[in-house]
C-alpha cells in the first residue's frame, strides 16, 4: 500500500506548482467484467479493486482537477451456464488512472475523464467446463498480454463528509490478447467453424472512497 501511495504522489509532483489544493484519498470497491472477444455475453465476473490516489484542484474556483491513483485490480471472464462454454478466468492488474475531473457547483457531483494503464501481475489460472455442442476456446496458450491501456469515465458524489461514493466505466483501447481461436465441432467430431477474436477489458466499477 506505501509503494501504491508513493507512486500516486509522483505522479502528481509536476502538477504541485499549479495545484490550488491537494487532496489524498483511499479507495475500495466491487469490479463486474467481461472479455470482450471471449464469445460470451453479460459482467459476470466479480472482482475486487483498490488502492490509493490524490486529486489536486488545478484552477481557482476548484472546478478543475487532475487525479493519479495507484490501484490492485481484479478483471476477467466468468459463465457457468455452459453456454457456449463454461470458464472462471482472473486477470489481476496494477493500474494508473489518470483522470481529468469537473466539479458541479450546483449538485455537487465529480466528473472524471481519462486513461489508465495496467499491468498484469499474474496470468490466469483458468477453470473451463466444455458443453455438448463442442464449442470452446483454444487452452493451450492462456498467456494474456501484460500492458493494458484502457479509457475511464468516472462520476462520484459525496455520501457523508470525506466518504464519497463512485461508480467508474472502463474499456481498453488495444487489445490484452490477440488471435484468440475459438471452435466449433458437431457431436460426431466435424469441425463447423473457427473464430479468431481480439480480447478487450470492460468493466464497471462501484467503490467507497475516503478523502482527506
Amino acid at each position: 500500500m506505501r509503494r501504491l501511495f508513493a507512486i500516486a504522489l509522483l505522479a502528481l509532483m509536476p502538477l504541485a506548482p499549479q495545484a490550488q489544493r491537494i487532496h489524498a484519498f483511499v479507495s475500495s470497491g466491487l469490479t463486474v467484467s467481461q472479455i470482450e472477444g471471449d464469445e460470451l455475453k453479460g459482467f459476470k465476473h466479480f472482482g475486487y479493486t483498490g488502492g490509493v490516489g490524490a486529486l489536486a484542484s488545478v484552477s481557482k474556483n476548484n472546478q478543475w482537477g487532475v487525479s493519479v491513483e495507484a490501484l490492485y485490480t481484479q478483471r476477467g471472464s466468468y459463465n457457468n451456464s455452459g453456454d457456449p462454454y463454461s470458464i472462471k478466468l482472473t486477470l489481476h492488474y496494477i493500474e494508473i488512472p489518470v483522470l481529468v475531473h469537473w466539479q458541479d457547483p450546483y449538485g455537487g457531483m465529480l466528473f472524471g475523464l481519462g486513461v489508465n494503464y495496467g499491468r498484469l501481475v499474474q496470468q490466469p489460472h483458468s477453470v473451463m467446463k466444455y458443453n455438448p455442442n463442442y464449442f470452446f476456446p483454444d487452452t493451450s496458450d492462456f498467456t494474456f498480454l501484460g500492458n493494458d491501456l484502457s479509457v475511464v469515465a468516472d462520476a462520484r458524489f459525496t455520501i457523508w463528509s470525506g466518504l464519497q461514493l463512485g461508480l467508474r466505466w472502463q474499456y481498453s483501447v488495444l487489445p490484452i490478447k490477440r488471435d484468440w481461436r475459438f471452435y466449433e465441432y458437431k457431436s460426431n467430431g466435424t469441425k463447423l467453424d473457427e473464430y479468431v477474436n481480439n480480447a478487450y477489458n470492460h468493466s464497471i466499477t462501484v467503490r467507497l472512497i475516503w478523502q482527506f
